[in-house]
């Protein structure tokens, strides 16, 4: 099969399983897991912050940040198609007794412009604004990455109205190719950041968050208390560190192939999408011309040995990884313009 659906759904390699296997272990509640912990100092530098903390999933590592950043009955203003608002189980309410305040974009990007006016100072009427997230690259919004100055303004517009910025940076080492810049200068300007090992870098499990060694710290608490405490985890902390060290050089590959994707889709009848604004590893494209349900497509691809997802009853995304190749792009095209024209 050839699986488009995500990047989450990668094997580990050769490499990691080897690591994995020979992993020095401890207790990482006690903070004695030699490998986790090579793991988070590597994590701190790469994000040029001054500490970073391992957790299971990104939807983790965002619920702790926002916990980090606000207090019980504030809002936290986000794209209107955020990871954190469509797909975390309302983790911001559950845990952080906030509610998000959506903000509706064209492609994904927020401004300081956008996001000034919705600002709310303490009131005895409106809930107070407790902190700003971003999400870099946008996945709903076809891998968009946040210009550089972008960030920094809203950066700046934040800290001199005293609130925080995370970063929901699941993808942030596809942002950080495409804008041809180290992690550690997308990253700059925002207060926390969660990256994860488990989509475009390919570890089996896990998620980074990074931020000041205060916030880490307090961040240890949130993850015990989210049932994060993993004990013996250095045998997933060794694939992270293969990950991170290893992969982000092949993400230039996963780039070209999602564009070379958008190309090919936009020649078929009936399917509509940008070619020239792929810029990460995400495509997605309108369907509903060919008066065929994404849903329906979605099975026939998988009789055909392609596995693609449908996001909605207009849109199909395809994500490209280190386990498809050209070829395997190829073959889906070829898949696709046969079930949609037929």
């Amino acid at each position: 099969m050839i699986d488009l659906r995500s990047d989450t759904v990668t094997k580990p390699t050769p490499a990691m399983r080897r690591a994995m296997a020979e992993a020095e272990v401890g207790d990482d509640v006690y903070g004695e897991d030699p490998t986790v912990n090579q793991l988070e100092r590597r994590a701190a530098e790469v994000t040029g912050k001054e500490a970073a903390i391992f957790v299971p999933t990104g939807t983790m590592g965002n619920t702790i940040a926002i916990k980090l950043h606000t207090q019980h009955g504030q809002e936290v203003l986000c794209d209107s198609r955020a990871h954190l608002l469509d797909w975390e189980l309302a983790m911001v309410a559950w845990f952080s007794g906030c509610v998000v305040r959506p903000i509706d974009t064209e492609d994904g990007i927020l401004t300081w412009a956008a996001l000034s006016k919705r600002i709310k100072p303490v009131t005895q009427y409106a809930a107070p604004t407790g902190c700003i997230e971003i999400e870099n690259t946008h996945n709903m919004a076809g891998g968009r990455v946040y210009p550089l100055d972008g960030i920094q303004e809203i950066c700046e517009g934040a800290r001199n109205a005293g609130l925080a910025v995370h970063m929901d940076g699941a993808r942030v080492f596809n942002a950080a190719e495409a804008a041809a810049v180290p992690v550690s200068r997308v990253v700059r300007d925002v207060d926390t950041v969660m990256f994860c090992l488990s989509k475009a870098l390919g570890a089996p499990v896990g998620s980074m968050l990074a931020g000041t060694r205060e916030h880490i710290d307090r961040a240890r608490l949130y993850r015990k208390r989210l049932g994060g405490g993993m004990r013996q985890a250095g045998v997933l902390a060794a694939a992270g560190l293969i990950a991170l060290d290893q992969h982000p050089a092949r993400l230039k590959e996963d780039h070209a192939n999602a564009r070379y994707l958008a190309s090919a889709i936009e020649a078929i009848d009936g399917v509509q999408v940008r070619a020239a604004d792929v810029s990460t590893n995400i495509v997605i494209f309108d369907v509903s011309a060919t008066r065929k349900a994404p849903a329906g497509i979605s099975r026939e691809l998988k009789a055909r040995g392609v596995l693609l997802n449908a996001i909605n009853d207009r849109q199909m995304r395809a994500v490209t990884h280190y386990d498809v190749n050209r070829a395997d792009c190829e073959r889906a095209i070829q898949a696709l313009a046969e079930v949609v024209t037929t």
